[in-house]
């Protein structure tokens, strides 16, 4: 619309009719709409590179805007970021019943397994058959909800 019109655009964009900014006061709007976009935008990052879909991510960032307010209202100190995180990390773990993350390997030892894996070039390759998706009864199955699309409806 301010295009349209030739006005000013907005400047906080979407974000500013969260309710999280609608309770901050006047002097605080601009501090929460860039922390609640700093929560976004780590929260859509955990959903792109995690390997398996969880909301406690996405709580426990909620949880850090709740303090955050807080904070603003009445000064009380939030938690720190690496303290949530790591809380965070143990509870998804937990959910997830899954032992700690393996260890990285070093490049070279990946470029080794997938030399090793590698079939010989002077083998046909073979054509890879495409498999057909079957519905069960026409159930359409509720699509997991991830980190980011938990704290984004919570936002709104």
């Amino acid at each position: 619309r301010a295009l349209k019109t030739r006005g000013n655009t907005p400047k906080y964009g979407l974000l500013f009719h969260s309710s999280y900014i609608g309770r901050a006061k006047a002097k605080n709007k601009g501090r929460i709409s860039r922390y609640l976009a700093n929560k976004c935008s780590i929260a859509s990052r955990i959903d792109c590179f995690s390997e398996s879909v969880s909301n406690v991510f996405g709580s426990k960032l909620q949880e850090q805007v709740e303090e955050r307010l807080k904070f603003y209202e009445t000064g009380d100190l939030p938690r720190k970021n690496l303290d949530v995180m790591e809380e965070a990390m143990t509870e998804a773990m937990q959910v997830l019943d899954t032992p700690e993350p393996a260890k990285k390997r070093k490049i070279e030892e990946i470029v080794d397994d997938v030399t090793e894996e590698k079939p010989a070039e002077s083998e046909e390759p073979s054509k890879k058959k495409k498999k057909k998706k079957k519905s069960e009864g026409g159930a359409v199955a509720e699509p997991a909800v991830g980190t980011f699309f938990f704290f984004v409806k919570e936002i709104n």
